[in-house]
């Protein structure tokens, strides 16, 4: 889908913001999956869930280092995913530019990574984002705002999206599965957050960012239901990164 301009010179302005390159994302998924296959079995429900066209938000717990990954290759339509800019450093961070994912300072507000995100979903792309903001638990104790606000800005739906297998209990922040096990991806229902025109305020946000943490809580408990798995636990201690605060729940690190 192409917007018209007047698309783009909506608040946040989108015009004049490079689009984030595609040519690596589109083509090298399905070599990608292959190659993850080789070491796990990868098992994805509810694909049918996420909408075949338009924009789609795609908003996921994160339990391990390799669900970034994994919600890219695996998801059924190609996802430029919000990354946190340490990792967009030498040859890996070329990498990640060449697939499209969006680099984000998680400490700060970050404009670029905003109207970045606007721009793909106005033109008909997916974003992922997790919501959480770091890898933990996955049970959306931490629940930032960045999810709901590019719904609200673009009328995209969020489809929530939870992991499983992603780190094995115990396991450190940075830590894979042992080769051969299985990791489950489950897309839930898309949630509709209705579109709001600018000025949104802190309070608008605010709200549609509880109502999302309350449904995509319940599409938790149905993902363990369908997979017949719980979540790894918290992180070991002391292995927690810093919260830059600003969610509608606080959690000291």
């Amino acid at each position: 889908m192409t917007p018209g301009a007047s698309v783009h010179a909506e608040r946040p302005r989108t015009d004049g913001v490079p689009r984030p390159r595609r040519w690596l994302l589109h083509g090298a998924r399905p070599f990608c999956a292959w190659l993850v296959r080789r070491r796990y079995r990868v098992v994805v429900h509810g694909a049918e869930h996420v909408p075949a066209t338009g924009p789609v938000v795609i908003a996921a717990n994160h339990i391990g280092v390799v669900d970034g990954p994994l919600m890219a290759i695996f998801a059924p339509r190609p996802v430029h995913a919000l990354t946190k800019i340490e990792m967009f450093r030498g040859f890996l961070g070329r990498f990640l530019t060449a697939a499209g994912q969006i680099p984000l300072d998680r400490m700060h507000t970050d404009p670029r990574a905003v109207r970045l995100s606007v721009q793909v979903l106005r033109e008909g792309g997916v974003v992922g984002i997790f919501p959480e903001g770091t890898r933990g638990s996955g049970e959306l104790e931490l629940f930032h705002r960045g999810a709901a606000y590019l719904a609200m800005v673009t009328g995209a739906p969020v489809v929530p999206l939870m992991m499983s297998g992603s780190r094995e209990p115990g396991g450190s922040s940075s830590s894979l599965p042992r080769g051969g096990a299985t990791i489950e991806l489950v897309f839930g229902p898309p949630h509709v957050v209705d579109a709001v025109s600018w000025p949104r305020t802190r309070d608008d946000v605010g709200k549609a960012s509880r109502l999302l943490r309350a449904r995509m809580l319940a599409d938790l408990q149905e993902s363990i239901r369908v997979t017949g798995r719980s979540l790894p636990g918290p992180l070991p201690a002391g292995q927690h990164e810093p919260d830059p605060g600003g969610g509608v729940t606080e959690k000291s690190a």
